[in-house]
Parts: structure tokens; sequence; C-alpha cells
């Protein structure tokens, strides 16, 4: 839930009682990361921990990474390595098999920081596997809260992000990703309450825009406008949700090549008869021959090879 670049707010006991099936929802996502005993996995915005868990009850070690203090303190009540970070600064550096993220990224803005900081993070080889809110998500819910501001003379700047798998791919590869799979996919999610309870759960920075005064009156005026389209007749409210997965890698590290080759380190096989017969070496020359590495300058190599001859 990082919240770094918006007046998004979290409150640990709402969020449990209004948007407990964002973690419920996440099976499809978990079977793209399919943890693996043992695995080192990153949670980019773990929220109250509750996925956490779920990857170390899998036998993973999990570091969970949030914006929020209310959050990381409900995931460290659960036993779990929560750490108050944004997603934006990340300072991992070649550490995790994999980072996964469910429902957070569209909070972290700009997204090139956070994609640059999990290629950094990840271990050459290591995947990359999440999903948040994508082209469209929510955009009844958002276009009512801008109509309903708009009505009282105020303007306020977006802060999430939901792109399309487009963007978003071009994005990976230009942190260094290759990307395997991403799709786009709506999901209707039945809400456990009403939308106005949704609203205020994850709405501040709309919310906020009025005096606390104000806010039970903008919330009614937006559930009201709301009802003919996200409320089913026999009352359940079914918000437009659609999420962007995706998996994607990190190249693995080139293979080490050392640079030596049989006639530097007196191995390999003899030459054939057909090959022409080795040119004879000075004593300089084999000197030299014998002091060259591909990661030793030429200079150091030259002097090496006149001390010997001087000694």
């Amino acid at each position: 839930m990082n919240a770094a670049a918006s007046s998004q707010s979290w409150n640990a006991e709402r969020y449990a009682a209004n948007a407990r099936f964002v973690s419920d929802l996440a099976g499809a996502v978990l079977e793209w990361l399919d943890p693996q005993p043992g695995e080192r996995i990153l949670d980019l915005g773990c929220g109250d921990g509750a996925l956490t868990r779920r990857l170390v009850e899998r036998g993973c070690v999990v570091i969970g990474v949030d914006a929020s203090a209310a959050m990381v303190a409900a995931a460290r009540e659960l036993g779990l390595d929560a750490r108050q970070l944004h997603g934006q600064s990340l300072p991992f550096s070649d550490m995790f098999e994999a980072v996964f993220s469910n429902a957070a990224l569209h909070w972290m803005l700009p997204p090139e920081p956070v994609i640059e900081g999990v290629f950094r993070a990840l271990r050459p080889g290591g995947r990359f596997v999440a999903e948040f809110g994508g082209q469209g998500n929510v955009a009844a819910i958002h276009r009512a809260l801008v109509a309903a501001l708009a009505r009282r003379g105020l303007v306020v700047e977006p802060d999430t992000f939901f792109p399309g798998p487009a963007a978003y791919r071009s994005l990976l590869e230009a942190a260094g990703f290759e990307v395997e799979r991403i799709e786009l996919i709506p999901r209707p999610t039945p809400l456990p309450g009403s939308v106005g309870a949704w609203i205020e759960t994850f709405c501040h920075t709309y919310t906020g825009a009025v005096s606390p005064e104000q806010r039970p009156a903008l919330i009614e005026e937006v559930v009201a406008s709301l009802r003919l389209a996200l409320q089913q007749a026999d009352g359940l409210w079914v918000a437009d949700y659609v999420r962007l997965r995706f998996r994607a890698f990190k190249p693995p590290a080139p293979p080490l090549t050392s640079g030596w080759t049989p006639s530097t380190c007196g191995g390999g096989s003899a030459p054939s008869s057909s090959a022409p017969a080795p040119r004879p070496l000075s004593i300089s020359g084999a000197i030299e021959r014998a002091f060259r590495r591909p990661d030793r300058p030429w200079w150091l190599v030259r002097r090496e090879r006149a001390w010997m001859i001087e000694g």
C-alpha cells in the first residue's frame, strides 16, 4: 500500500474490514509466482502481511516492505519481517530470487524508479511477478468522485497509475526485464459492504479535498450516482476492477570466461599435425604470456616482466 506519491493513508483495521478480498483474490498471481521453499522473496507493498504470511508458510524467506507505518505494524504483529520503505527507493541489490507485488504498484508513482529498484534487488535470472490496477480500473468510481468534486469547484490530481499491457511492458523492458507474460484482466469484484465504505478506505486523496464535516455528504452523493451502474438488485455492490498481471525476468548473468587457453595454462590436447608449428617464444615473450590476463592492464604486465628479467 505504498502511498509515497499521494495523500492516501491507511488504517489497518478498516482495510481488514473493507478490503480483505484484495488478498483473498490473489490466488492466480500466486500461481504465476510459483514460490518454492527456501527462495528469498521480496513482497513489495506487503500491506498488513496477509500474503507475506502465506509465502512464509510455503517455506520461503520473505521480507515485506510498505510505505505505511500502520500496515507495517500490522504485518509485524504476525511475526513477519516487515520494513517501512518506499517502493521508489528500494535499498536491496542482487538479493532475491523473486519480487512479488499484489494490488500495490498502482500507488507507487512514478513507476520508473520502482521498476529499476526491483531490477537491482533481483539476482540474475530472478523473476518479478505482480498484479495491480490496470487500464480502466474502478473507472466508474473515479469518474463519480471527480464529478462530485467538480460540482464543488475542486480538482484533484489522480494519485494512481493504471497502465495497459503495452505501456507497462515498455517500462519493464526499458529497465532491462524480459517479459514472459502480461495480461489485462477485467475482474468485477463484489464488495463486502457499501461502495461508500470502499471509498472511505481507498480514496483519501479525493475525500480529503473537502473538510471532515463535508465528507459524509460527498460520499453519499457519489454512492447515489453509482447505484445504477454498480449495485445489483439484491443490494450487492460490485466494483469495476481491472487487473494487470505480469511475469518478467532479470536476464541471467553471462557465463564467466577466464580468458585462459590451453597454450596459456598448459592444458588441452596437442595441436594436430596439420596445424603450423608454433613460433618459439623469446624469454621475455614467455614471461609476458605467463603474466597476461584479460583483467590485467598492459602496463602492469610489462612492469612485472621487466622486474623478472632484471631479477
